[in-house]
């Protein structure tokens, strides 16, 4: 089974990136594929950079940075993977994400690092309401539940 894992760096993403090793330590035979997705640039962005290129740059290595630590979590369960870091509108890319690598299965936080006021986030709403896959939401654990382990 091949499983999507979006990525943003939150604690929510990485509480879904643990939930999947754990999906393979019950026995699930899995492969996964992390995406991080970067927003477009603003038009402060583009109007101070003046390069196209600087800002593809900077964006792609924001995005790989973001990853590794969810590369490091499944290199260390000894889980094979892939990853990639692509632009645009996160909810819309993240479904051409799933297609395109032909997942079966979408694993992710129930909110990204910059979502604080609702259980579940826009882009886990977008998903859950346009993948073409099953999508399982994880929350990351609260404080005291963190503490028993």
């Amino acid at each position: 089974m091949k499983i999507f894992l979006p990525v943003d760096g939150s604690l929510a993403s990485l509480a879904a990136v643990h939930h999947a090793v754990q999906l393979v330590r019950g026995g699930l035979k899995a492969h996964f594929v992390l995406a991080n997705v970067q927003e477009p640039p603003s038009l402060y962005e583009v109007v101070v950079a003046h390069d196209p290129v600087v800002l593809d740059q900077v964006r792609a290595d924001a995005g790989a940075d973001l990853l590794r630590t969810a590369e490091a979590m499944l290199d260390a369960a000894g889980l094979g993977f892939e990853s990639e870091v692509a632009g645009g509108d996160p909810g819309h890319v993240l479904v051409d994400l799933i297609e395109n690598y032909g997942c079966q299965a979408v694993v992710m936080g129930a909110r990204g690092a910059g979502e604080t006021a609702h259980p579940v986030g826009s882009v886990a709403l977008a998903l859950l309401a346009h993948s073409p896959v099953p999508v399982t939401v994880v929350r990351p654990p609260r404080p005291s539940e963190g503490a028993r382990g």
